[in-house]
């Protein structure tokens, strides 16, 4: 653009151009650029910042041991297995109950001795019990009361009877040998088969299906009382593991 001397006109919009013109070459930003790119650490630096542990960083093996939960970290696999065995001599004289529903699984004794109890229990003659227990055999007697065990067991289980004919407790006792039963001390002298099963578990823990099988025998009131009292006391049947029908007897 030409200026013209004298001209105020022209010399304003002169003005005003350069001005805008200088405005316009400082107003534009400059790109920022951060204080590392301007002064780039060194390889060395870079190495050391990354060996270098930051605070709250744990080893793997740490992170993968530390409790989740607050719970306390699992054992040592050998540690567990070891948990669950026994030492010495122990884990053969006290084996855990064995609880049963299957008479086949009984040594034959026991089964033909319990199949012929239930035939005599079903047959309402309380005689035909007679011939199958251990009558006049001392200490080796079929036990039916705590009180007497050299009285005839016939006669007791007649006079416990609430009737004159010994039904009831015929009935009493064909139910209990159609339950499941349990084996008890095995390896021991004391070994045996007991009908029913409830009398080896404790009663305050039967499940929904073991409470109806229990008051097929009893009634609700009793098994209450049971609950009561700790523990199954109602009748019972033990045979030995060769045959012998060691006791009928009621309480705990």
């Amino acid at each position: 653009m030409r200026i013209f001397p004298g001209n105020a006109l022209s010399r304003s919009i002169a003005s005003f151009a350069a001005v805008t013109l200088l405005l316009g070459s400082t107003a534009l930003p400059l790109p920022a650029r951060a204080f590392s790119e301007l002064n780039p650490p060194s390889a060395e630096a870079k190495d050391a910042a990354q060996s270098r542990p930051r605070k709250n960083d744990k080893p793997i093996e740490q992170a993968l041991e530390a409790p989740a939960n607050n719970a306390l970290p699992m054992p040592d696999p050998l540690v567990n297995k070891q948990a669950g065995q026994s030492g010495g001599d122990a884990s053969n004289t006290n084996k855990p109950v064995e609880f049963l529903f299957d008479i086949d699984k009984a040594p034959e004794p026991v089964k033909k001795l319990r199949a012929a109890i239930v035939e005599a229990a079903a047959s309402g003659d309380l005689e035909r019990l007679r011939p199958l227990m251990n009558i006049g055999a001392g200490l080796k007697q079929t036990q039916v009361t705590a009180d007497d065990p050299g009285e005839d067991p016939i006669k007791t289980l007649h006079d416990l009877s609430g009737d004159p004919d010994g039904i009831e407790i015929l009935s009493i006792l064909l139910d209990i040998m159609s339950t499941g039963f349990a084996h008890v001390g095995q390896g021991t002298p004391d070994e045996m088969y007991v009908w029913p099963y409830f009398a080896e578990k404790d009663i305050k823990t039967l499940s929904t299906p073991e409470k109806v099988d229990l008051m097929r025998i009893v009634t609700a009131g009793d098994y209450a009382d049971m609950q009561e009292f700790g523990g199954y006391n109602f009748y019972r049947v033990g045979i030995t593991p060769d045959g012998r029908w060691k006791f009928f007897t009621s309480g705990e």
